[in-house]
C-alpha cells in the first residue's frame, strides 16, 4: 500500500500533524456510543471481519460510516452507492448531518475530490472502487486535514469497504464460482497482511518517537542520542563535527585511535550527503547531516558494514538526526548568547563599571571576577580582529590560562585573564596558529578588583606600544618590566612630554624635516646600542664612517656635548619619548 496516501487521495491534506484523542466528543454527541472499532489498525481487523460477512451493500456502507469517527477527529457526512441511474444516497447514522450537495457529487465524474460543507475546513469524497470501476462514495469531514497515520487509516477503511462491496455484489451471481471467491479471499488476506505490516511499522515508529522524546525530556545531549540510536537499531552509532572529529560513540568496535580524514575528503563527503533528502550510505556507514537552517552542525551515522540497515533503521536514523539538529542548534544559540554577554561584560569593565553589577554579571556567565586578573592586548599585523582571529587568540591562551573574557577593539584583541601569561608562551602558540611570528602582545600588572581594569587596560596598551616601537617589534612585553617607560605611561601630560622633546631635540627634528635626513633616528639607535659604533652602524645599515659623520652633524646642529653624562641622559630620554610615546612625529 502506498506509504504516502495523502499524495494520492487528497491534494488538500494539511502537513500539520493532527493529534489523536482517546475519544471524539463531537462524534459521541452526534452518534451515541462509540462503534466497536478501536483507534488503531487492530480495530480495523475486527471491522474487516464484520464487513466481509455482511451481504447487504447499503449496510456495508452504513457500517463503514459508523466507524469513521473511531479513526480520529473525523465525521462521515454521507454515503453513496453507484447504480445504473447514477449515485444513490445511503441513509447515514446521523440524520442531522449537514446536507451534501448531490449535484456536486455528480460533478466529481467518478473521481475523488473535495466537497463544500458549512463549518468544515476539510471535506473529501473517498471513492469506493473495484478494478477501477466506481462502486460508491463515503464523504468525510474534519476540522483539519488528517496526518499521515490518519490518512492511512481512512484509506484502509475505504479499501476494506470496497472489497466488502465487491464480495457482496459477486456473492449472488457467482456463488458457485470457487475461483472468484478464492481471488477475493486472496485480496482480503493480502489486505490483512498489509495491515499487520503497517501495524508493526506504526509500533516501530511509535517506539522511535517515544525513545527520542524521552531523551529530549531528560535534557538531551549527544551521548544520549547516540545511545538511544544504538538501542533502537542494534548498530553502533556516532556523532562527528563537520570536520570529522568524533564527539560521541555508542556501541561496540569503537576505533582507537579514531581515524583522521583529509579536509578534502570530508568536504566532498558532506556535499555528497547534502545532495540527498535522507540518510545516505557512504562505504560502511549510513550517514545523516544535522543541518538546521542549512548550516551543517554535525554528522550522525551508524556503522553498518554488513549492509543490514532497512527502512526501520533509516527511519530511526532520520528522526535521531532531527533530535541532534535541535540539540546542536540549541547549544549554538546558548553559546552565542554567552559570548555576547561575556563580551559586553569585558567592554564595560574596560570602560569602567559598577563593581556590584560586574560581580553579578560575571557570576551569571560562569566567570569568577573575585580573583586576580591581567589585561592582555594582542595585535598581529595582517590579521584583522575578526571572529577567526579572536578564536585563534582564545585557543592559544587556553593552554596557558583559564578561559578569558575576550573582546575586539579596532584591529586588536583584548583579554581579561585570571593567569599571567607565561613569558612568550602565548606569543609562540599564536605564531604557530597564525603561521607568522610578526605580532606583539602587551600585558598589564595584576588587577585585584573590577575598578582597576581600566588602568590595567592602559598599561597593556602602553606595553604593546613600547614593544611595537622597539628594535624587536614582535614578542610579549609586560608593563611591570618597562622600567623608565612606566613613568612615561598613561596619566602624564602629553604637552609636557612634547615640550621636553622640543627642548632637547627640536633643532634636530626641524633639520630632518627640512633636509630629509634621519639624525634623530640615528641618535636614538646610537643610544639604544649603548654608544657602540659598530652595533649602531649595523642597526642603521650604514658604514661606520657615515655614523661618525652623522654624530658630528648632531653635535653641530644641536650644540650639545654628547660626552656630558647629564646631556646624554636627557637626550636618550628625549629620543625614547619621541619614538615610543610620540611615535616619532614631533
Amino acid at each position: 500500500m502506498d506509504r504516502h496516501p495523502s499524495r494520492r487521495l487528497s491534494p488538500h491534506v494539511s502537513d500539520q500533524e493532527v493529534p489523536r484523542h482517546p475519544s471524539n466528543t463531537a462524534g459521541t454527541e452526534r452518534h451515541g456510543p462509540r462503534p466497536l472499532a478501536a483507534l488503531d489498525p487492530h480495530g480495523l481487523l475486527v471491522l474487516a471481519h464484520t464487513l466481509f460477512t455482511c451481504a447487504e451493500q447499503s449496510e456495508i456502507v452504513r457500517l463503514a460510516m459508523r466507524h469513521v469517527s473511531a479513526l480520529g477527529p473525523y465525521h462521515a457526512e454521507a454515503g453513496y452507492l453507484a447504480t445504473g441511474d447514477g449515485l444513490s444516497r445511503v441513509p447515514g447514522p446521523d440524520a442531522g448531518a449537514p446536507m451534501v450537495d448531490d449535484a456536486r457529487m455528480k460533478e466529481l465524474g467518478e473521481a475523488d475530490g473535495s466537497v463544500s460543507l458549512p463549518e468544515r475546513s476539510w471535506n473529501w469524497a473517498f471513492g469506493l472502487r473495484r478494478a477501477g470501476r466506481l462502486l460508491g462514495y463515503i464523504v468525510v469531514s474534519s476540522t483539519s486535514g488528517p496526518d499521515e497515520q490518519g490518512h492511512f487509516l481512512l484509506s484502509t477503511l475505504v479499501g476494506l469497504t470496497s472489497a466488502a462491496l465487491t464480495l457482496a455484489a459477486t456473492r449472488p451471481a457467482h456463488h458457485d464460482n470457487a475461483g472468484e471467491l478464492s481471488r477475493l479471499r486472496t485480496e482480503r488476506d493480502t489486505a490483512l497482511r498489509q495491515l499487520d505490516t503497517t501495524r508493526a511499522e506504526l509500533h516501530m515508529q511509535k517506539t522511535v518517537h517515544e525513545t527520542l522524546a524521552g531523551v529530549a525530556a531528560r535534557g538531551g545531549g549527544e551521548d544520549s542520542i547516540t545511545q538511544a540510536l544504538y538501542e533502537l537499531t542494534g548498530l553502533s552509532a556516532l556523532i562527528e563535527d563537520r570536520f570529522g572529529n568524533l564527539r560521541s560513540w555508542a556501541g561496540p568496535d569503537r576505533p582507537d585511535p579514531y581515524p583522521v580524514r583529509s579536509s578534502i575528503y570530508q568536504e566532498e563527503m558532506l556535499r555528497q550527503v547534502a545532495r540527498e533528502a535522507g540518510p545516505v550510505r557512504v562505504k560502511d556507514r549510513l550517514i545523516a547531516l544535522a543541518r538546521p537552517r542549512g548550516d551543517v552542525l554535525g554528522v550522525l551515522a551508524i556503522e553498518d558494514p554488513e549492509a543490514t540497515a532497512n527502512e526501520h533503521t533509516r527511519f530511526a536514523l532520520d528522526h535521531a538526526q532531527r533530535s541532534l539538529a535541535q540539540e546542536l542548534m540549541h547549544m549554538r544559540e546558548l553559546t552565542e548568547v554567552e559570548l555576547r554577554l561575556r563580551r559586553q561584560l569585558i567592554d564595560d569593565l574596560l570602560e569602567g563599571t559598577d563593581e556590584t553589577s560586574a560581580y553579578a554579571r560575571a557570576e551569571a556567565v560562569g566567570h569568577d571576577l573575585q580573583r586576580t586578573h591581567y589585561v592582555v592586548v594582542v595585535h598581529w599585523p595582517g590579521n584583522a580582529a575578526n571572529s577567526s582571529f579572536t578564536r585563534a587568540v582564545e585557543q592559544a591562551t587556553a593552554t596557558t590560562a583559564t578561559r578569558p573574557l575576550i573582546t575586539r577593539r579596532g584591529d586588536r584583541v583584548v583579554m581579561l585573564t585570571q593567569a599571567r601569561p607565561n613569558d612568550n608562551a602565548v606569543h609562540a602558540a599564536l605564531a604557530q596558529e597564525l603561521g607568522t611570528p610578526d605580532g606583539a602582545i602587551g600585558v598589564s600588572t595584576r588587577c585585584d578588583s573590577p575598578d582597576g581594569v581600566p588602568r590595567c587596560y592602559q598599561e597593556a596598551l602602553r606595553a604593546l606600544e613600547v614593544r611595537q616601537n622597539s628594535r624587536q617589534r614582535s614578542g610579549t612585553t609586560f608593563f611591570d618590566e618597562l622600567g623608565l617607560y612606566r613613568i612615561l605611561g598613561p596619566g602624564n601630560d602629553l604637552r609636557e612630554l612634547e615640550g621636553f622633546v622640543r627642548e632637547w631635540l627640536g633643532q634636530l627634528i626641524d633639520y630632518d624635516a627640512g633636509h630629509d635626513t634621519e639624525l634623530v633616528e640615528t641618535l636614538s639607535r646610537y643610544f639604544d646600542c649603548g654608544g657602540n659604533y659598530d652595533d649602531a652602524a649595523a642597526a642603521l645599515t650604514v658604514h661606520r664612517s657615515t655614523l661618525r659623520y652623522r654624530l658630528q652633524r648632531i653635535r653641530e646642529i644641536s650644540d650639545r656635548d654628547l660626552t656630558d653624562a647629564d646631556t646624554r641622559l636627557n637626550l636618550q630620554v628625549a629620543t625614547r619619548v619621541w619614538k615610543i610615546i610620540l611615535g616619532g612625529r614631533r
